[in-house]
């Protein structure tokens, strides 16, 4: 073996234009406020019935679904804070699973943390007339982007939940996603993602590593304290 010839780096995994389409349709459907009066006032948006305001916040919460460790982790953090039984389940089914490696989409650092285009998916959304996206700012600055869900939208968004059962765990990831977010805003999901180490010290522009070694590890201490915490309440 020649020990001289550099490690084989292995092709970053990509996703589709259509499940991408597919993830984000299902992820503004359950992440959509209501609408405002004002909204509802633009010609254009008559109909909508929810609305995810700001991209920070879209690309935030898709970080968690293209990131299945990072998710995990989380969980684990929550559980350590709550003592809620059920979040460490919830991480063990992702970590002792091969969900980390297989479906983990990594995603660029950029300046305001996770980062991936995301015209292509919104294209074949808004194509379709499922979602419509509305510009805030001026024409040299756009300070916001939001996107208005419409009632075709929701519907196919509810086909596929009911219909197609290879998207199933795209449904449920964002369930678990939207549970772990609660009420936080774009930039407090991107304050808490920056706590993790590998995210923050990711070069501008690379893709940001994985953790799934450091959560597992992690969730067998947790574990092994569980245990023992259980053991000492029986004996």
């Amino acid at each position: 073996m020649d020990h001289d010839q550099p490690p084989v780096e292995l092709p970053v995994p990509v996703t589709s234009r259509e499940q991408d389409a597919v993830r984000i349709l299902l992820l503004i459907d359950g992440a959509c406020d209501p609408p405002s009066q004002v909204d509802l006032a633009d010609p254009g948006l008559a109909g909508a019935v929810g609305v995810v305001r700001a991209q920070v916040k879209l690309q935030k919460l898709d970080f968690w679904l293209r990131n299945p460790d990072y998710l995990a982790d989380e969980l684990l953090t929550d559980y350590e804070s709550s003592g809620e039984l059920q979040l460490l389940t919830r991480a063990e089914e992702i970590l002792n699973s091969e969900e980390p490696e297989v479906r983990c989409y990594p995603m660029l650092r950029h300046h305001f943390g996770a980062y991936e285009p995301l015209e292509d998916a919104l294209a074949v959304l808004r194509s379709a007339g499922l979602v419509i996206r509305r510009r805030r700012g001026t024409v040299q600055r756009v300070r916001q982007h939001d996107y208005f869900l419409m009632p075709s939208g929701r519907a196919v968004a509810a086909e596929i939940t009911s219909t197609y059962p290879v998207f199933q765990y795209y449904v449920d990831r964002v369930k678990l996603v939207l549970a772990l977010a609660g009420e936080s805003g774009g930039s407090e999901l991107k304050a808490r993602q920056y706590l993790q180490r590998e995210y923050a010290e990711a070069e501008m522009g690379s893709r940001i590593g994985s953790v799934s070694g450091r959560a597992r590890a992690r969730l067998a201490r947790l574990r092994a304290l569980e245990a023992d915490d259980s053991a000492a309440v029986e004996a």
